[in-house]
C-alpha cells in the first residue's frame, strides 16, 4: 500500500511541477504542432507527462526494494523498460526520432526481459505450434514482437485526453485480480504500483488535457502491460495464453486496423500518421467536431471521447479475467469483439452510427 501510494503521490507532484514550469521547458517539451491528422487540442501542451509517471514507478520500487532486497527483480524490470521510455522521451523533446528507431529500442527492452526476467511466450496452446514455440528462439523473437507491438499500440491510441492512460489503468487492474487471485506479489504490487502512477498523472490530463502523456509516457505504459501479462501466464500454467490478448484486445486491434488501412487501402506507410482511427471518427462523426463554435465545446467534445474506448476496453478485459483459463472461451470471447469492432466502425465512416452511440442532448 505505501509503494502504491509513493508511485501516487511523486507522479501526482511531478506532474504539477511540469505542468506549473512549462514556461522554462516548453519550447522543447511542449506540442507545438496543432495541423496535424491526429492533433486535437488547442495550444501548446507539455507532453512529458510519462516522466511523471517514470518517476513515480522508480520511487516507488527503490521503496520496496530497501525495505525488502528479495524485490531485486522489480528492479531488473524498470532497467528492462528504461530503452523504450527514454526513446520516446527523446522522441517528446526532439520530435525527430523516427518510429524504426523508437521500435528497435523498445524491442531491445524487450530482449533485456527475456534475458533478465525469463519473459517468453512459449505456448499458444495451439497443437502444432506450440511445438514450434517449445525452440527458445522462436519463443525470444515472438516475445519481442509482442511487446513491442503493444507498446506501440498504446501509443497509437494515445489520441484524446485519457484515453490511453486509462486504457491501461483499466487493463492494469486486471492483472492486479490475476495476481491477487494467485498469489503472485510481484504481478500484484508491479500492477497496482504502474496504475497508481498512472492516476497520479490522469488527474491533471483529464479531462482539460493540462499535460500529455507523450511516447515516453505511452511506451512506458504498454511495455509494462506487456510483460505483466506476460509474465502472469508463464507463471501460472491455468491462465491462458489468450488471456493476454483478450486483455489488451482494444490496442492490439487498432493497431493491426490501421496498419491494414495504412498499407492496403491507402497504400502508405503504416507509421504514416491519419485522421480515421476509431477514437478519431468517434470525435468527428459522433461528437460533432463540426458543431463546436467555442474552446469549452472543443474541450467538452475532447472529454466526452475517451469514455467511449473505456467502455470499449472493459469489454475486452471483463472476460479476459472471467475465463482466464479457458482458450476456447477466449478465442470465442476476441472473436466476438473483432467482429463489434469492425462493424462499428464501418458504421460510423459510412454515416451509419447506431442511434444509442449518440449522446443525449
Amino acid at each position: 500500500m505505501i509503494s502504491l501510494l509513493t508511485a501516487f503521490f511523486v507522479s501526482f507532484i511531478a506532474t504539477i511541477l511540469i505542468i506549473r514550469t512549462q514556461k522554462l521547458h516548453g519550447g522543447f517539451s511542449g506540442d507545438h504542432d496543432l495541423a496535424g491528422p491526429q492533433k486535437f487540442h488547442m495550444g501548446p501542451v507539455p507532453r512529458i507527462g510519462g516522466v511523471a509517471i517514470g518517476l513515480g514507478l522508480f520511487f516507488a520500487i527503490a521503496l520496496r526494494y530497501e525495505e525488502d532486497v528479495s524485490n531485486f527483480t522489480e528492479l531488473l524490470l524498470l532497467f528492462c523498460a528504461i530503452p523504450a521510455f527514454s526513446i520516446g522521451v527523446a522522441e517528446d523533446i526532439t520530435k525527430k526520432v523516427s518510429v524504426r528507431t523508437r521500435l528497435m529500442f523498445t524491442a531491445f527492452g524487450a530482449l533485456l526481459a527475456c534475458l533478465f526476467l525469463n519473459v517468453q511466450i512459449q505456448s499458444l496452446d495451439i497443437p502444432g505450434l506450440d511445438y514450434v514455440f517449445a525452440l527458445p528462439a522462436v519463443a525470444i523473437l515472438f516475445t519481442i514482437f509482442a511487446v513491442t507491438g503493444l507498446a506501440n499500440a498504446f501509443n497509437i491510441i494515445d489520441g484524446f485526453n485519457g484515453l490511453s492512460s486509462m486504457v491501461g489503468i483499466i487493463s492494469l487492474l486486471g492483472l492486479s485480480y490475476i495476481g491477487f487471485k494467485f498469489n503472485d506479489p510481484m504481478i500484484l504490487s508491479m500492477s497496482l504500483i504502474m496504475a497508481g502512477a498512472i492516476l497520479g498523472f490522469f488527474i491533471w490530463n483529464y479531462p482539460r488535457g493540462l499535460i500529455f502523456l507523450g511516447d515516453g509516457g505511452a511506451y512506458l505504459i504498454g511495455f509494462w502491460i506487456a510483460i505483466m501479462s506476460i509474465l502472469a501466464v508463464s507463471r501460472h500454467g491455468e491462465i491462458s495464453p489468450w488471456f493476454a490478448l483478450m486483455l489488451n484486445a482494444y490496442p492490439i486491434l487498432e493497431t493491426v486496423f490501421t496498419i491494414y488501412r495504412r498499407k492496403f487501402h491507402q497504400g502508405k506507410s503504416p507509421g504514416h500518421p491519419d485522421g480515421i482511427h476509431f477514437h478519431s471518427l468517434i470525435f468527428r462523426r459522433i461528437l460533432n467536431k463540426t458543431h463546436i463554435t467555442s474552446e469549452s465545446d472543443w474541450f467538452s467534445a475532447n472529454a466526452r471521447t475517451s469514455p467511449y474506448l473505456w467502455v470499449l476496453s472493459s469489454l475486452a478485459v471483463v472476460p479476459a479475467i472471467l475465463f482466464y483459463n479457458s482458450t476456447a472461451i477466449l478465442i470465442g470471447c476476441l472473436l466476438i469483439f473483432i467482429i463489434a469492432y469492425v462493424w462499428l466502425y464501418k458504421q460510423i465512416v459510412t454515416f451509419r452510427t447506431p442511434q444509442w452511440m449518440h449522446p443525449q442532448s
